[in-house]
């Protein structure tokens, strides 16, 4: 059986043809469907014309499907049902039913901010399917854009999204550097920035984590010298492998804390300026109940 590719076909005439050969008759499809005979007569010229040939044959008894409908019916059947259902998970989504939610996280922020938002999130709405994924910042972003994630927990970086999404700070965070434990520094309770001016900074490949190098230069700048940075480390761990490789020093957010790294202390910045923002972002748009839940279960700076 020869298959059928149609191109440009108005899914209205698709439609109709399946009520056809469901109904058995034009007439009784056409009552259906609430068109005259006529119209759906045309209806079927058309999608023949596009087709190639006749799909239909027409008797006293109704309708039969020829070689070429049969080709039709099966080849457009998963593509009519596949549309049909993507377009009702889009109205869902538009009337704020969505059953599914997608959201982007830091691992190193999850625990202290995310994870109890998610815990009221499934008390309130445990029918709500949620996809996990942990993203770096900037592939949080490009999700995000690209309509794969419906929520992102992303640091700093979300003060980039402002004017395309939703954005929420959820905390004001105190600044660490990290520094080698055999540092001259590693035995202070807390460093200024000014301290580190003859050090090498880890920095980070703005398409992973968009903004942070401008961020730590800025920082330094305001302490009075130029940041120069050794090398671009692409995740949190990373970063803290550079620091202990290279002798160099970095600025972490103080959830980084908590992480456990041998070869590395951890010492607050004195400096004022030196704050982090935890930020979250959602898509614009009708917010589904769950997204609704969700983000009003995470905290707010200052609250």
């Amino acid at each position: 059986m020869r298959r059928i590719t149609l191109r440009g076909v108005n899914l209205d005439l698709l439609r109709s043809f399946f009520a056809i050969v469901e109904c058995g008759s034009l007439n009784k499809a056409a009552e259906r469907l609430r068109v005259s005979q006529s119209t759906l007569t045309r209806q079927m010229q058309a999608l023949e014309q596009e087709a190639g040939g006749a799909l239909l044959e027409r008797g006293p008894g109704g309708v039969a499907l020829t070689a070429a409908g049969h080709a039709l019916l099966e080849g457009m059947r998963p593509v009519l049902a596949d549309f049909d259902a993507a377009l009702a998970g889009v109205r869902r989504q538009a009337r704020g039913q969505s059953a599914e939610l997608r959201v982007g996280y830091l691992m190193s922020a999850a625990v202290d901010y995310l994870n109890p938002a998610l815990a009221a999130l499934r008390k309130a709405h445990p029918e709500v399917r949620v996809k996990m994924r942990d993203l770096s910042p900037g592939e949080q972003i490009a999700a995000l854009r690209a309509g794969e994630l419906d929520v992102a927990l992303l640091g700093q970086a979300g003060a980039l999204l402002k004017t395309e999404f939703y954005v929420k700070t959820l905390a004001v965070l105190p600044v660490l550097a990290v520094l080698p434990e055999d540092h001259a520094l590693a035995g202070r309770k807390a460093v200024r920035l000014a301290d580190l001016k003859r050090e090498l900074f880890v920095g980070a490949p703005d398409e992973d984590l968009p903004g942070h190098n401008q961020w730590v230069a800025r920082l330094c700048r305001r302490a009075g010298f130029r940041a120069r940075f050794v090398q671009d480390a692409d995740s949190l761990t990373h970063g803290l492998s550079v620091v202990v490789t290279e002798g160099a020093v970095a600025l972490m957010p103080g959830h980084a804390a908590s992480m456990q790294a041998p070869g590395v202390v951890m010492k607050p910045l004195q400096d004022a300026a030196a704050k982090w923002e935890l930020m979250v972002a959602w898509q614009r748009g009708k917010a589904s109940p769950a997204l609704k839940a969700l983000v009003d279960a995470l905290p707010a700076a200052g609250r």
